[in-house]
Parts: structure tokens; C-alpha cells; sequence
């Protein structure tokens, strides 16, 4: 089965919540089907089977960074891949602390679900 490919560049959104500590990378208007839960992050999914988005719970201990960075990304890159039910992200992102920037921050996150999803591809950056 061929993958499906999705390019969202310039359609991404983020958001970061303080007071929880969340931070939220989206692709704008994609119709939301569910999530996938895991143990640090939950990962949506539309209707059509790509990954759209991704919260990440503890966002300044899991990127090791003040969460007053986290206040202000100036930009994204959130990449990501299903082949065999093998989940693999690539995030990328330019936090800004005292009004510099700092070093661009990145993560490859792979997990495994134990749902069934599609293989997909889709990439994605901020507007």
C-alpha cells in the first residue's frame, strides 16, 4: 500500500499553555477524527488518517528549556511518518527568551501504537 502524502507547509499553528506547561503544534483546518494517547504526549489524527497535531505535556522539562521560552516560538518544522504502526516526528523549533533567539530546538519522537493507522506522511510548518 502506497503512503499517502500531506503537505501542509505555511499551515501550522502552535500554542503553548503556561500554567500547565503544553505546548501545541497543529495543522490548521483539518477535520479532527481522534487521538493517540502516550506517556508524555497525545497525538491527533483526521478523518483522512494523517497526524495533524501533537500536545506535549511537560513541554519545558521534556525540551529541558525555561517555560518562558516556550512563550514565544518564532518558528516550526513538525514532521511526521506512520509505517507499521510506528509513529516517528520530527519537531523543530526557534524558542525566543529575552527577545533572542536561541538555539533552534529539535526532537525525534518515535513511538509504536497499538491502534490501527494508516501509513502516512505529512509535512508541515508555521505560517
Amino acid at each position: 500500500m502506497e503512503n499517502k502524502h500531506l503537505n501542509a507547509r505555511g499551515k501550522g499553528e502552535h500554542t503553548y499553555d503556561f500554567t500547565n506547561d503544553i505546548l501545541l503544534f497543529k495543522i490548521r483546518d483539518r477535520e479532527y477524527q481522534g487521538s493517540l494517547e502516550f506517556e508524555n504526549m497525545v497525538v491527533d489524527v483526521d478523518k483522512e488518517g494523517f497526524i495533524t497535531g501533537m500536545r506535549i505535556f511537560d513541554a519545558s522539562k521534556v525540551f529541558a528549556i525555561r517555560k518562558e521560552a516556550l512563550r514565544q516560538i518564532r518558528e516550526f518544522e513538525f514532521n511526521a511518518r506512520v509505517e507499521d504502526k510506528v509513529i516517528t516526528i520530527q519537531l523543530k523549533f526557534v524558542p525566543i527568551y529575552r527577545n533572542k533567539p536561541m538555539i533552534k530546538q529539535g526532537q525525534n519522537i518515535v513511538r509504536q501504537a497499538q491502534e490501527n493507522i494508516r501509513d502516512s506522511e505529512v509535512m508541515c510548518t508555521v505560517a
